[in-house]
């Protein structure tokens, strides 16, 4: 089929265009620069212009069947009054601006929009989490929360609706483990706060093949975790990296000084969460990488 998807040169999209064209579907890229998230892909991925302040023709999805929406503003950053607007809109308002070119098309029956475990909030402590479980109320909540109901609108039009909810995408080119390698490998990396917050991670293969699962499964619709079976503690992560880095990993970062250096950001490290992947497994989805150590050794190694 033809898939239509944002967020094409992030950290995800490259790989999701690898999969999808190896399994014989068409890729139509939407992006802000066309022309340069072409020379970033392979020969034969068409484009159009996608901006989500602005309005999205039907014509740019040219015929598409599907549509995987990966794009939005890293939340990785200062949460500034500005840098907030930024995550909220290029969320909310970006995927309302899709999912109106997708009704209005007429050809799009499958959409598969990335959310966040932050839904669930930064307050649950070690309560195991599920797609059945409640939202949370902070900043990321609300933003997930109003971001998936604007992709549940696509129902309106008869279009199978997914939401998958990425958790830690683990990868040393980027996203969290990335940041956290340079202190590591110089010997001053470790537990950050309590330690005992969950870290729900999921390798960036595992990520990429379960959102192609998705994409594909005849009939699974709504919240789908993407995380590994089995989230540890900050602690345990650490000492997972540290062992994979062959490296000490006793630095305490104390939570005072992660938020003097992030702001309010830094509730995302601090708090954490335990998700469980359930639908996903239900599903008849198998990870791969389920310990955190081995997974870390053969992104690092």
């Amino acid at each position: 089929m033809k898939v239509a998807v944002t967020g094409a040169t992030g950290f995800l999209g490259p790989g999701l265009v690898q999969r999808l064209r190896a399994r014989g579907h068409e890729v139509h890229v939407l992006a802000r620069d066309v022309e340069r998230s072409l020379s970033r892909l392979p020969a034969g991925v068409t484009g159009a212009v996608y901006d989500a302040g602005k309005p999205l023709a039907p014509e740019a999805l040219a015929g598409a069947e599907a549509v995987v929406h990966l794009a939005g503003e890293p939340v990785a950053q200062r949460w500034t009054k500005e840098a907030k607007h930024r995550i909220h809109d290029s969320r909310v308002q970006g995927t309302r601006t899709l999912v109106e070119a997708m009704k209005a098309a007429g050809t799009v029956k499958r959409f598969v929009s990335v959310s966040a475990i932050g839904y669930y909030g930064g307050t649950r402590a070690a309560e195991p989490l599920t797609e059945e479980s409640s939202p949370g109320d902070d900043f990321l909540a609300q933003v997930c929360r109003a971001w998936e109901a604007e992709a549940a609108r696509a129902r309106e039009a008869g279009i199978r609706t997914s939401v998958v909810r990425m958790g830690v995408v683990l990868h040393p080119e980027g996203g969290a483990l990335h940041k956290m390698l340079p202190p590591f490998r110089m010997g001053a990396g470790g537990p950050v706060g309590s330690g005992k917050q969950y870290v729900s991670w999921v390798h960036r293969e595992d990520a990429l093949d379960l959102l192609l699962f998705v994409l594909e499964h005849p009939t699974l619709e709504g919240p789908v975790n993407a995380t590994a079976p089995t989230p540890v503690t900050n602690e345990v992560f650490a000492h997972a990296l540290g062992h994979a880095l062959g490296r000490p990993s006793v630095m305490h970062v104390p939570a005072f000084m992660l938020k003097a250096a992030m702001g309010e950001m830094a509730k995302v490290a601090l708090e954490g969460q335990r998700v469980l992947p359930r639908r996903a497994q239900e599903a008849g989805f198998t990870f791969r990488h389920t310990d955190l150590e081995a997974a870390l050794r053969e992104l690092l190694t």
